[in-house]
């Protein structure tokens, strides 16, 4: 079988990359080990449109966040897909905290983030005041939002398939060589009895969890490079009652997460989380996504320092995500990594995690863009 590219992975990095290469003229078959799109970390996930204000001034992460938020928005204007530009406070208690917070708003601006403003504790407290008065300053960073990730993952799909494209479910990428003149997948699917080979102009890894591993088994000189794989797990609480607050409400970021937060959906219930479990080195595809009762209680102490009211019977257990690491605990964070090898045959997308939601027009748009 003979192939122009071959998108592996229906997340939603996978959805943007093909969408654009398929609106860009190219014959696009996407690939999609699932019987679904969108069903592992596109799932399980907060459903936040990040401003960009994170992130190392000049790294992709910040680059595709702060461009893929402004095509977001934009996009899910055009096609009426349920959103709403709520807002975020990220609250900070003590001289320490305080100092970080500075730094963070420094960063919003180098990154080109807009809406930002520095609150004291006061300013907060008049915006949101089920606030404690613990609480010594806020960043507020007014393009944060919410919406509906699953309408827009339709809706890519939709372009996608209008330009062309083809989808191709239960088909699973076992291995491949890669070189100069193309690219060579052994694919299983369900409805054959055995493997095939594809032969491909170029091919896109876009397996979110699995990436990694995908791209050691397609033989070729990026293997060298390959960071080893690590997985987070990050679990959901979801609130009972009404929510006093109308932003969403983040402490201060750790070295692996942005903190255990209170976000809202649409119909504005509440939810909190992610925590980060960090896995071991060993762990490996199907991971269990159950969620705990007993970590009610982390996460009701985690809340306090901003909603000192919450009731700990108001948290119920509602789900779990995993995060494709590409470093491990104690480590600084990881950049996304883009590797496009073999004269531009092969394109890796490794470690996209958050904000890969917020960033994947972006990343989509940088994939069709470099090949060209």
């Amino acid at each position: 079988m003979k192939l122009d590219t071959v998108v592996i992975g229906a997340g939603v990095i996978g959805l943007a990359c093909a969408r654009a290469l398929a609106q860009q003229g190219r014959d696009v078959v996407l690939l999609e080990r699932g019987t679904r799109i969108a069903e592992q970390t596109s799932a399980r996930n907060s459903e936040v449109i990040h401003a960009g204000l994170y992130y190392k001034t000049g790294s992709n992460k910040a680059r595709f966040c702060v461009e893929g938020r402004r095509k977001l928005y934009a996009y899910l204007e055009a096609r009426k897909i349920d959103h709403a530009k709520c807002g975020k406070l990220i609250v900070a208690s003590g001289a320490d905290e305080v100092d970080r917070l500075k730094a963070l708003d420094a960063q919003a601006a180098a990154n080109g983030v807009e809406g930002m403003s520095l609150l004291t504790g006061a300013e907060a407290r008049a915006l949101e005041p089920a606030l404690p008065r613990t609480v010594d300053a806020a960043l507020h960073s007014r393009e944060t939002g919410i919406f509906d990730s699953h309408a827009f993952y339709l809706s890519l799909l939709g372009d996608f398939e209008q330009a062309g494209g083809a989808i191709a479910y239960c088909s699973k990428v076992l291995s491949g060589r890669v070189s100069e003149t193309g690219a060579q997948l052994r694919i299983v699917s369900d409805d054959q009895e055995a493997p095939y080979d594809a032969e491909a102009n170029l091919v896109i890894n876009a397996a979110g969890l699995a990436a990694v591993r995908l791209a050691a088994a397609i033989e070729g000189p990026h293997v060298d490079a390959l960071p080893k794989p690590r997985f987070a797990k990050g679990h959901y609480f979801s609130v009972s009652g009404k929510v006093p607050f109308r932003h969403l409400i983040y402490p201060m970021p750790s070295a692996a997460g942005l903190g255990t937060h209170l976000t809202l959906d649409l119909a504005g219930r509440g939810r909190l989380g992610p925590d980060v479990e960090w896995l071991p080195e060993s762990a490996e595809a199907p991971f269990d996504y159950s969620v705990p009762d007993a970590l009610a209680q982390k996460f009701h102490q985690a809340a306090q320092a901003f909603w000192p009211d919450l009731r700990l019977e108001h948290l119920s257990p509602d789900y779990a995500g995993i995060r494709p690491k590409l470093v491990g605990p104690g480590e600084a964070p990881a950049d996304f990594m883009i590797q496009n090898e073999s004269g531009g045959r092969l394109i890796n997308l490794l470690g996209i995690e958050s904000p890969g939601l917020t960033s994947a027009l972006a990343i989509g748009d940088h994939v069709a863009r470099v090949t060209k």
